[in-house]
């Protein structure tokens, strides 16, 4: 059950901060709506991470559709395209 609580309960901020876990947000509301969440730093680098890996399936799936409408490089292209030549 998610912990909802008013800001104003930020003023004594240690309870607050005890409700927060890996797996429990705070949510802080100001005249009855939602307007903050607090959450633990591992939940955090967790989202990053899936955020992250959002954005790669994205992009690749664009990359995926612009080869398919402009031709795939063969593994001769692309080795020729990487030989470094001074």
């Amino acid at each position: 059950m998610p912990c909802i609580k008013p800001i104003s309960d930020l003023r004594n901020y240690t309870e607050v901060l005890k409700d927060v876990d890996a797996n429990s947000r705070v949510y802080l509301t100001r005249n009855g709506h939602g307007v903050y969440t607090i959450m633990s730093m591992e939940e955090t680098d967790a989202l990053d991470r899936l955020k992250a890996a959002h954005t790669v399936v994205g992009e690749l799936k664009v990359a995926e559709a612009r080869a398919e409408s402009e031709g795939w490089f063969t593994d001769t292209e692309i080795q020729k395209e990487m030989e470094f030549e001074p």
